[in-house]
């Protein structure tokens, strides 16, 4: 690592909280309408994967780059649930519920800031419409463990949940206070046990490095504690700094930021760590137990990765359900409202809250397919590349080819065999080594205010 010009690589930009599950610079547009993508609902036939936003949390996390809404007032949680009731209503309407649906997720906000017996209701509520879970559905919630009981875990069992993810993000005591989330060790260890009590075999927990007052040494210190709750995946994310788009995020004095080049030791750390403590890296910031099932999509080169993470549940249609939820079919991108006004106006007028999105030509759905692969399994087949969009390799893609030399060159890529393959040391730029292969990026890479930056 130390003969790496890190620094050198860096020149393409990421996309902050943008809107798609690989890092293009793709834009949401007007030209996507609402009765084009209802046509999508209509006439699609594959599998289905449903998302439900909970968007309410009691106070703000200052890291968060999510759309949350911040109450104290229980009566806005009840009254969303009636209006989640509404819009999968609407939806039935457009999807033939008979479809099989294969994967299930609670996101937020703080899923578990509604009480059990309000979980149980949208829970029951949607089982009532999509009748035809898969016996392997991927059932799972996040969950901030200072908002979650043993009522609400009772709930997950009743229903199937198979999955949890905890959101840990650091252990430093000043780090926590910092981003206005103080969350014990133990407080943290008592939710996991509480999930493992009801059978819960698969939890993940997520972390931040990137964060004010992160240093090297004190996030051995948090990987070391975290071993106490022996998750069996563990997420690893890249703060990106955007006090533009977020203003909570402007509460922080960017003087206490780590530099790119402290948290590339963090991550690389992080890496070294996991893999001496049994797990594998999964795709671009995700570890996990050589048991987990991800390894054998891995070996296949069939890992997934959507809105939800690295998943084996691939080629599903994503219905996003709730304020400013996204939904993802093979060739098109669709997002809610954000806002809780037009929100509750357009499900009152019997519309879906679709507010924007974006079709895929066959360019956009060629590309999405190669840099989803190499994201998810450090390589791309270029035969099988060829042989399922009838193409020459070579030839399409021979600006990113171009592109990529200096990867070569350094030794974080190989090209050889009709295959590109990614270094150990190469997965710490795999944003970056991805990025040749989006043909927006260029028209965005100079917009600062857009984009924050990969490292």
């Amino acid at each position: 690592m130390s003969n790496i010009d890190f620094e050198k690589f860096s020149k393409y930009s990421k996309p902050g909280p943008r809107y798609t599950s690989y890092p293009t610079a793709l834009e949401f547009n007007n030209n996507f309408k609402y009765e084009r993508y209802l046509s999508f609902l209509d006439n699609s036939t594959e599998k289905i994967s449903l998302y439900i936003h909970l968007p309410f949390c009691r106070s703000a996390c200052y890291f968060c780059g999510c759309n949350v809404v911040f109450t104290s007032k229980e009566d806005k949680l009840s009254r969303y649930i009636e209006y989640l009731k509404k819009e999968i209503d609407i939806l039935a309407q457009h999807i033939d519920t008979s479809r099989e649906v294969i994967q299930f997720h609670f996101g937020g906000g703080t899923p578990t800031y509604y009480k059990a017996f309000e979980l149980d209701e949208i829970v029951s509520y949607v089982k009532s419409k999509f009748t035809n879970w898969s016996s392997e559905a991927e059932i799972s919630c996040e969950i901030d463990p200072r908002y979650f009981n043993e009522e609400q875990m009772k709930v997950f069992q009743k229903h199937g949940f198979n999955r949890i993810s905890f959101g840990v993000q650091d252990l430093d005591d000043k780090v926590q206070k910092e981003i206005h989330r103080v969350q014990p060790l133990q407080l943290t260890k008592n939710a996991v046990e509480l999930a493992r009590r009801y059978g819960i075999n698969s939890i993940n927990t997520d972390f931040i490095y990137g964060l004010p007052y992160q240093t090297l040494e004190t996030f051995k210190t948090t990987l070391e504690l975290s071993t106490q709750l022996n998750p069996d995946r563990v997420a690893v994310f890249n703060y990106a700094h955007v006090p533009w788009l977020m203003k909570t995020m402007r509460k922080f004095d960017e003087t206490t930021l780590p530099t790119p080049e402290v948290k590339l030791q963090i991550f690389q750390y992080t890496i070294d760590f996991f893999e001496k403590h049994g797990y594998k890296m999964v795709g671009m910031d995700h570890f996990a137990k050589p048991e987990d099932e991800l390894f054998g999509a891995i070996d296949k080169g069939e890992l997934h990765r959507n809105f939800q993470g690295y998943t084996t549940k691939g080629g599903s249609n994503l219905v996003g359900i709730g304020l400013t939820s996204i939904g993802e079919g093979s060739r098109y991108y669709a997002q809610n409202t954000k806002d809780m006004k037009l929100y509750e106006e357009a499900l009152d007028a019997g519309r879906l809250p679709f507010e924007r999105g974006v079709e895929l030509d066959d360019d956009d759905f060629l590309r999405k397919s190669v840099i989803m692969e190499l994201m998810a399994n450090f390589s791309i087949d270029m035969s099988r590349v060829e042989e399922e969009h009838t193409i020459k390799f070579d030839d399409y893609f021979a600006d990113a080819l171009d592109a990529l030399k200096e990867f070569e060159d350094a030794n974080l890529i190989t090209i050889e065999n009709n295959k590109i393959s990614v270094s150990a040391t190469g997965t710490l730029l795999i944003r970056n080594i991805a990025m040749p292969f989006d043909a927006y990026m260029k028209k965005y890479a100079q917009s600062k205010k857009t984009f924050s930056k990969t490292v």
